[in-house]
């Protein structure tokens, strides 16, 4: 979604629904830092190749990110 509808009365009426996991999705989505740091982890991975899941398990603690069923 671009930026710019990220404030619009019908997004927020939507957010405002959304339980615990779907809004920190939606911080994480908007937030520029987070953003860098998965691409910067999938260039690492495609460059050096790396094992991608040390990469992704360092992100995930970066991040604070859990994963449940």
């Amino acid at each position: 979604m671009p930026t710019q509808y990220w404030r619009a009365p019908d997004t927020i009426e939507r957010l405002n629904r959304l339980e615990r996991p779907g809004f920190a999705l939606e911080f994480l989505r908007r937030n520029a830092e987070y953003r860098r740091d998965f691409v910067c982890a999938e260039r690492q991975i495609a460059r050096d190749g790396a094992d991608p899941q040390t990469i992704r398990t360092s992100f995930a603690r970066r991040w604070r990110l859990r994963c449940r069923p």
